[in-house]
């Protein structure tokens, strides 16, 4: 008898990295590994269930930034350059090496991608379809996110700022999926109080937090994390569960971190030789991963030189294996809140999405086999989406969760501090700005063009992104530069929208570059009533 609910989610993010002024940056394949690893192995996934008549239900947040791109036909032809680039390397890997292990790897590899090209001319390239399908027969309950995944806590002093992340997110949803979202992953799963009102007032029922803002609500929920809370405008909040989370997210106990996995630090980029590897880097000539990885993890804390060869094969029957320790836990878990409880708990699993294929390569093929075990193996818990739950189960406590993120320490923490906090000063001035830039009434079409780039321009500044990477010093200056190149471009926005002075040249040229929210309408930054 099912006594219990076990919610997987899954945050589908990256940052908007589009830059057609350029043949190549290296930042572009953030999106083709992701494709490559990610996301096309996890709709091998869903067509397989789907296939096998097995009805999964997967929560999944797609941000606008994430859309755009998969969306966006120049990324879809360079995606496709970058795959044939892929495919041309393992089938020359296979050819140099005749025999033993190295050759069944790369093998493996030529195969696999050739799936992965398969799926991509299924679809066309565009992948926002491809999921949509599985949205149309519900099995995936695909949520929305901030439009530039901006962190709203940081924002709140100017109201106006939030009510834009989260209202051009829902207006670009419903352009892609031809329906409203549900529901929102908040970037970083950051809440501050109040931010409940307008969550419902852009017509969204629920939210994600992590599990301390539940424990720490006022009052106290009951049922901790294992139930949503309402709030008082009737969104309800999901919490995040710590036990599950911790199997698969903890470097020191998860599963990912097992010796039969991939290595993800060891890649033919940095292995092979320098002349024969040179027509797959970088342009420049520099190392860069590749994607073809040809070991495991071996053993923890252990030299890369001394890494020894993969086996995808007894790596899959690990992800089975932990696929069925971790439905057992579940099973566990469930068994022992639903007598305590005195009612159906349910256990909310949230993680980014890319940790499955891209940083833990057996991921996608871990979340094949737990959804099987779970649909045939037992009947202690059912997996559903969110909203589904709510629909079940319309009467829950009301309280008021707290201030929180999923971040180091659980606050903000992370995307405020010595190494970032130079942004925030420009940011609310930009916002402050943007404010008084929407009371205009364009004169003309030009200026109408403007006033929409310069709230573009904004929002792109607004990526929580480039202050997380300023935090973990990998990719800085890439991160400061998108920041000041956006400021830079608002900021010469407001001052020719109010001299008069548009250069209609250089707007055409910005517009060309950052062309997401083609829709958007600057009168989003009007005061609130």
């Amino acid at each position: 008898m099912t006594i219990g609910y076990l919610a997987l989610v899954l945050h589908a993010h990256l940052p908007f990295v589009r830059h057609p002024e350029s043949d190549y940056v290296l930042e572009e394949e953030w999106l083709y590994e992701a494709i490559t690893e990610t996301y096309i192995p996890l709709l091998k996934v869903f067509e397989g269930l789907k296939q096998d008549g097995i009805d999964f239900k997967i929560t999944m947040s797609m941000t606008p930034p994430l859309i755009s791109m998969l969306s966006d036909p120049l990324l879809q032809e360079r995606y496709d350059l970058h795959l044939a680039k892929l495919q041309k390397l393992v089938q020359t890997e296979y050819e140099v090496n005749n025999h033993g292990h190295l050759r069944y790897l790369a093998d493996y590899y030529v195969q696999e991608f050739a799936e992965v090209r398969s799926l991509w001319e299924k679809y066309k390239g565009n992948l926002v379809i491809a999921f949509k399908q599985f949205v149309d027969s519900n099995n995936l309950e695909i949520i929305t996110c901030g439009a530039t995944h901006g962190y709203l806590p940081l924002m709140q002093m100017y109201p106006q700022a939030v009510w834009a992340q989260l209202k051009v997110a829902v207006d670009h949803y419903e352009a892609a999926f031809g329906r409203p979202p549900n529901g929102i992953w908040l970037p970083e799963c950051a809440y501050f109080d109040g931010l409940e009102r307008m969550i419902a007032d852009v017509g969204l029922r629920y939210f994600l937090t992590d599990g301390h803002g539940i424990l720490y609500g006022k009052p106290r929920p009951r049922y901790g994390t294992y139930a949503p809370i309402f709030t008082e405008t009737g969104v309800a909040v999901f919490g995040r569960d710590h036990e599950s989370s911790q199997q698969v997210w903890s470097s020191e106990v998860g599963y990912p971190g097992d010796p039969v996995y991939r290595e993800f630090y060891k890649d033919l980029g940095w292995e092979a030789d320098y002349e024969y590897i040179k027509p797959y880097i970088m342009p420049n000539g520099q190392r860069k991963n590749t994607g073809v990885k040809y070991h495991k993890i071996t053993g923890r804390g252990m030299d890369l030189s001394a890494k020894q060869l993969y086996d995808p094969y007894w790596a899959r029957e690990k992800a089975a294996d932990h696929a069925s320790n971790f439905a057992f836990n579940r099973e566990r878990q469930v068994e022992y809140l639903h007598k305590v409880m005195g009612r159906n708990p349910i256990v909310v699993s949230p993680y980014d999405a890319e940790l499955f294929g891209h940083w833990w390569y057996e991921g996608p093929w871990f979340i094949d086999y737990l959804i099987r075990k779970s649909h045939f193996d037992q009947s202690t818990f059912s997996m559903t989406h969110l909203a589904d739950y709510l629909r079940q189960n319309p009467n829950q406590q009301v309280a008021r969760p707290a201030q929180s993120s999923w971040g180091y320490k659980g606050f903000h923490e992370y995307w405020l501090n010595e190494t970032n906090a130079w942004v925030y000063p420009h940011l609310h001035k930009a916002a402050e700005r943007m404010i008084s830039l929407s009371h205009r009434e364009p004169v003309d079409e030009l200026e109408l063009k403007a006033l929409n780039q310069a709230a573009r321009e904004l929002l792109l500044a607004q990526s929580s992104d480039w202050a997380f990477i300023m935090r973990t010093g990998t990719m800085v200056p890439y991160a400061v530069r998108r920041t000041r190149s956006h400021l830079s471009r608002f900021n010469q926005l407001f001052d020719d929208i109010n001299a008069g002075t548009i250069d209609s040249g250089w707007l055409e040229k910005v517009e060309f570059m950052d062309n997401i929210f083609p829709e958007i309408d600057y009168r989003v930054y009007r005061p609130l009533v």
